[in-house]
């Protein structure tokens, strides 16, 4: 791939759509690149108040999920807190610090041009995979995995996943790559190659971290960009084809295990599933507590035990904010990855409804912004984005009510967790970003709004 052409066919065709809206030619030295001749704040930052403003539902979504989440960190760490640092609000605190800067970050995203993203593509992508080499080399290790990595010490430091970098980074290439093969990612060679060559990439560093739930995500995002940005239908029907062979050869084994089993010992489905997985380290004994959680229900199936106890005792209407018993020590990460389970506990099937409700109602502006964009890059990276916000929704309340085995997906804007909260505010704010030039044609006074923005 030739990132040179790749990036100046983007620009060609951002620079296109301006002169269009402006009626003026962007600088451009003669005989020169134009990134030779830009200037950083006029190019590629969004100075004054041109264009329809950015999105304000979109806006008002995050903002009162955001909003959700805070009050939830608090009410879900405090006796974890306490317990740890002999301050209850420590962790709560830290969120919300984060939070207000997040807003902030989110702002200054709105004003970032699309076109500056396209530049830096590639280099966000290798810089993705150095990180990704150097959390094996000096990451922190808990729970048997190597996915984060410590910067600075004491009260001041703060751990990130290079992983969340790595999906971001995707979703930024794989848009420039559709826009620049255009027609020809209906063959082979350019709809499914190099995105799956990335891909494999990604998903290689991330298995030996290991980190089972962010292979999930890629390959997903992966699926998902492939589709938008117009590969064959017939190369997700081989896929699938695959998919259905290995569930075929699944029950075979099955049927096979229980005609061989004795007379009176009939080996279950779920028996023949554990098995199988007993050979596949930690996520096989993930799998087998998903099956079993009573089997082990103080080693590998407590969590899930804790967890549907949480769920259940929450009833239609919850037990109260802030008075969840579960969180007194009793569910693991209830704080984080498993802080959906205390929404439902303290605020009941009606509370979570409401905030999934909030949820979709967010991916759906999204995925309508998407569909409203001024061109196919902007399309493609807010598809990408509202893709990866559903995944990661998804995951992680089919884990909290046991639909699907443990992975360690966090709960975006809820789960504690100061960086990753800074990125998925720094994506809302390139979805921000895109909405600011939507034609007039796809907004209405109702669903759009002029702003000076920060």
């Amino acid at each position: 791939m030739d990132s040179g052409k790749l990036n100046d066919e983007v620009d060609t065709n951002a620079e296109a759509a301006e002169q269009a809206e402006t009626g003026h030619e962007p600088a451009r030295a003669s005989g020169m690149p134009s990134w030779k001749n830009r200037a950083l704040t006029k190019e590629y930052i969004i100075m004054d108040n041109a264009g329809n403003g950015f999105d304000l539902p979109f806006l008002m979504l995050t903002l009162l999920i955001l909003v959700f989440g805070v009050i939830m960190v608090f009410s879900a760490s405090y006796a974890r807190a306490y317990y740890t640092t002999g301050q209850p609000m420590m962790l709560f605190t830290r969120q919300l610090v984060f939070a207000i800067s997040g807003v902030a970050i989110m702002l200054l995203a709105s004003r970032i041009k699309i076109r500056m993203l396209s530049r830096f593509s590639l280099g966000l992508f290798v810089f993705s995979v150095l990180l990704l080499i150097a959390v094996l080399k000096i990451g922190i290790r808990v729970n048997g995995a190597k996915r984060w990595i410590s910067v600075g010490k004491g009260v001041n430091s703060f751990t990130f996943q290079p992983s969340e970098i790595a999906k971001l980074a995707l979703v930024i290439i794989f848009a420039q790559m559709s826009c620049k093969f255009g027609k020809k990612m209906k063959t082979f060679k350019s709809g499914v190659l190099p995105f799956i060559s990335l891909t494999v990439i990604i998903v290689v560093l991330l298995g030996l971290e290991p980190h089972l739930s962010a292979i999930v995500i890629v390959c997903a995002l992966t699926a998902i960009m492939m589709f938008a940005g117009g590969t064959q239908l017939r190369w997700f029907a081989i896929a699938g084809l695959v998919i259905v062979i290995a569930a075929g050869l699944l029950l075979y084994s099955y049927f096979r295990a229980r005609s061989d089993s004795e007379e009176g010992h009939e080996v279950t489905l779920s028996e023949m599933v554990q098995e199988k997985a007993a050979g596949f380290g930690y996520a096989g004994k993930r799998i087998s507590a998903w099956l079993n959680p009573d089997a082990d229900p103080l080693g590998d199936g407590l969590q899930i035990r804790q967890s549907l106890f949480a769920v259940g005792s929450g009833g239609a209407f919850g037990q109260g904010l802030g008075k969840s018993r579960q969180k007194y020590l009793y569910l693991p990460e209830e704080h984080n990855d498993y802080i959906f389970a205390i929404v439902c506990e303290e605020l009941g099937y009606i509370g979570a409804l409401l905030i999934l409700a909030l949820f979709a109602l967010l991916i759906i502006r999204g995925f309508w912004l998407a569909l409203h964009a001024r061109d196919k890059y902007s399309s493609l990276i807010t598809t990408g984005i509202t893709s990866l916000l559903a995944i990661q929704v998804f995951l992680n309340v089919a884990v909290v009510t046991n639909l699907l085995p443990a992975t360690g997906i966090s709960l975006p804007f809820f789960s504690y967790g100061g960086t990753a909260l800074w990125l998925q505010l720094f994506q809302m704010g390139i979805i921000l970003s895109v909405s600011r030039n939507i034609p007039e044609s796809g907004a209405t006074e109702a669903t759009s709004v002029r702003t000076a923005g920060p």
